[in-house]
């Protein structure tokens, strides 16, 4: 399944109004800039990965990654002695 920026910024506008955060303060809140909070929620697909993952944070809202590639594993090094991927979640979308 596909997340599109403009389903993001729905989710972050809907969360927010629910939670009566205006923008500014969620700007404030997330470090980020009034103007970056407008352009997220309206979907704009240039906007900065770091600053949006702030905002899904300051929000308590999370993203989960599933990878098309069926044996995880080999992926994660397992096997090879590498902790890497040892309890990671998978999934997709962003959950609240």
């Amino acid at each position: 399944m596909k997340i599109t920026p403009n389903e993001i910024g729905d989710q972050i506008k809907r969360l927010r109004k629910v939670m009566r955060v205006t923008q500014k303060d969620l700007a404030l809140t997330s470090g980020t800039g009034l103007r970056f909070i407008i352009d997220l929620e309206k979907g704009k697909s240039t906007c900065q990965l770091g600053k949006t993952l702030s905002v899904l944070h300051t929000l308590g809202l999370k993203i989960n990654l599933e990878s098309p590639v069926m044996d995880c594993d080999a992926l994660s090094g397992e096997g090879r002695g590498s902790e890497s991927g040892k309890g990671e979640e998978t999934g997709s979308g962003i959950s609240q």
